[in-house]
């Protein structure tokens, strides 16, 4: 038995749907009674599981926890050929926070709640409990692998699995296309949400609005979208704990101006990422 073979059986034993990759990390082509979709398209499925046919086919939709599946002599060429493991991190229950360098990685620090972390060739995955849609270039170095995506199997890593956390959905939220209209003036601090500060100090705080300015100051396109998906990320982390004051979000209404947002804007995408929280 393989290398491979053996850490898939392990991971289908512990519910974790596993599937073998080629080497540059690449799922194994669909077989011929399959390719371009002849079979009616397994990609399209929302669940993970091997196709009809018996070969790993369709990318992550051939994870699998079947260990008869894994070690029928139909997968025997893929094991013998694979250059590692993947898994489905949907069909497990969970969301990887693919941090892909140095700067995604202080960003993680700074703005997520601890997790499960596994270091990566030229990061970390952040690994938390819950599924959502995944969602690539999030942010600068920042990719979402969950429901209909795969990740490599790197080891279990460290720490404890945290639940996924609206900081982490926000990511992959695109601002409505019609826009709530709103006065132009600046919110209020957010008060009445009876929610107890969990930071403990301004601190965190005040790095999380550095941070929240660097990456607005950082966008090269896309501004309308960076703008307003920062704004949710500030919010998802700090509006219901009464700590964001007027002078945090004239900041943050400053950097999207400098980058050439109107003060319209700039309220309208404020108003948006409230109403998407329920804040």
């Amino acid at each position: 038995m393989s290398e491979h073979l053996h850490t898939a059986l392990y991971l289908a034993a512990s519910g974790i749907p596993a599937l073998p990759l080629q080497a540059g990390k690449l799922p194994f082509g669909n077989c011929p009674a399959c390719a371009r979709n002849a079979c009616g398209g397994r990609p399209n499925m929302k669940t993970p599981g091997p196709c009809a046919c018996p070969q790993p086919c369709h990318g992550w939709a051939a994870g699998t926890t079947d260990p008869h599946v894994l070690n029928s002599p139909a997968w025997a060429r893929a094991w013998r050929e694979a250059a590692a493991v993947a898994y489905h991190p949907g069909g497990a229950g969970a969301t990887v926070v693919d941090l892909d360098n140095a700067d995604a990685i202080a960003w993680a620090r700074w703005t997520l709640p601890a997790t499960r972390t596994v270091t990566t060739t030229r990061g970390e995955h952040w690994i938390y409990r819950g599924t959502m849609a995944s969602s690539n270039a999030v942010r600068p170095g920042v990719d979402i692998k969950s429901l209909m995506q795969y990740a490599r199997w790197l080891g279990r890593g460290f720490g404890v699995t945290a639940p996924l956390p609206d900081a982490v959905r926000a990511l992959a939220v695109k601002e409505p296309s019609t826009a709530r209209r709103a006065p132009q003036t600046l919110s209020a601090p957010l008060r009445g949400q009876n929610g107890e500060c969990r930071h403990r100090s301004p601190v965190f705080l005040d790095r999380g609005i550095a941070m929240a300015e660097q990456q607005i100051t950082a966008a090269r396109s896309a501004v309308h979208a960076t703008v307003y998906r920062t704004f949710l990320a500030v919010l998802s982390t700090h509006g219901r704990c009464g700590c964001l004051t007027d002078a945090h979000v004239a900041r943050l209404f400053t950097a999207a101006q400098a980058k050439g947002e109107t003060p319209r804007h700039c309220t309208d995408a404020w108003t948006n990422a409230l109403t998407t929280l329920g804040l």
